[in-house]
């Protein structure tokens, strides 16, 4: 039973590797651009938020708007486009900045943990950008070049597992002692890149599962602020299952035990 089931991705990726990056794109800026959408659709309540709990006036209450309305949706086009990806990435971990302070998501470890979590998902996306932008050069020597993509995709993986941790249930009943076991295992064996693929693939299955069990926010009528809450946090989810997506899609990268298993 062992051998066909740890088989699985190979033959997973046979037969997605066509689909499987655009789909883990698609995922990855699910939340930037339902964010951004946001903003355009509740311009006057975001503004007022923020002119309100920073008391920094109107204009640059209704700049702060834009900026998150536009850089969204700009990076989202040029990721989905495949154009100046490593620029759209830095635009869009700035705006994960900008929006940690200003929602004072700073101060709230789950919410943080999950901004952390997009941050590695977009790490993961740079680093195959590096690779893509490297691809022109196959016939040169490239003696250290990797090191920062390795890098970019250990501390991707890191970071990814985050969101996971969020998941994590203190109870004693027997359900969430088992799910809270088997989750760890997973989530140790994606950060130190062992089974990498197996485990992302299992992560993916296991948070989607979750995702629309707890966050169905279409089952809640859109005048209620449960709706918007639950389908951030829907969304929030798919982007992290896009940066796992990757990972099963791209390998953990040099800075793993998988690698290393190649060199023993």
């Amino acid at each position: 039973l062992i051998k066909p089931f740890s088989s699985l991705p190979p033959q997973f990726l046979r037969v997605t590797k066509q689909y499987l990056p655009h789909l883990a794109r698609l995922c990855l800026i699910s939340t930037f651009l339902e964010d951004g959408i946001r903003m355009w659709f509740q311009w006057n309540e975001q503004r007022d938020y923020i002119e309100a709990t920073w008391n920094c006036g109107y204009f640059l209450a209704t700049c702060f708007v834009l900026l998150n309305l536009m850089g969204q949706l700009g990076g989202c086009v040029l990721i989905l486009s495949r154009n100046f990806v490593q620029y759209a990435c830095f635009g869009l971990f700035g705006i994960i900045a900008l929006q940690t302070v200003a929602y004072s998501i700073l101060w709230d470890v789950k919410f943080l943990m999950r901004n952390l979590a997009l941050g590695g998902g977009l790490l993961l996306l740079l680093a195959e950008s590096r690779s893509e932008g490297k691809s022109m050069f196959a016939g040169v020597p490239t003696m250290g070049e990797s090191s920062p993509k390795q890098y970019m995709q250990l501390g991707g993986r890191v970071l990814l597992v985050l969101m996971f941790m969020t998941l994590l249930h203190f109870d004693l009943s027997f359900f969430f002692i088992l799910q809270n076991i088997v989750g760890t295992a997973l989530i140790i064996l994606v950060a130190i890149g062992f089974k990498t693929k197996l485990a992302a693939l299992t992560l993916v299955v296991w948070l989607f599962a979750i995702n629309v069990y707890f966050n169905a926010f279409w089952t809640i009528p859109a005048y209620k602020p449960m709706h918007d809450f639950l389908k951030y946090d829907f969304f929030q989810s798919m982007s992290v299952i896009g940066g796992l997506l990757l990972v099963v899609a791209l390998g953990p990268g040099g800075v793993s035990m998988d690698e290393k298993k190649k060199e023993w």
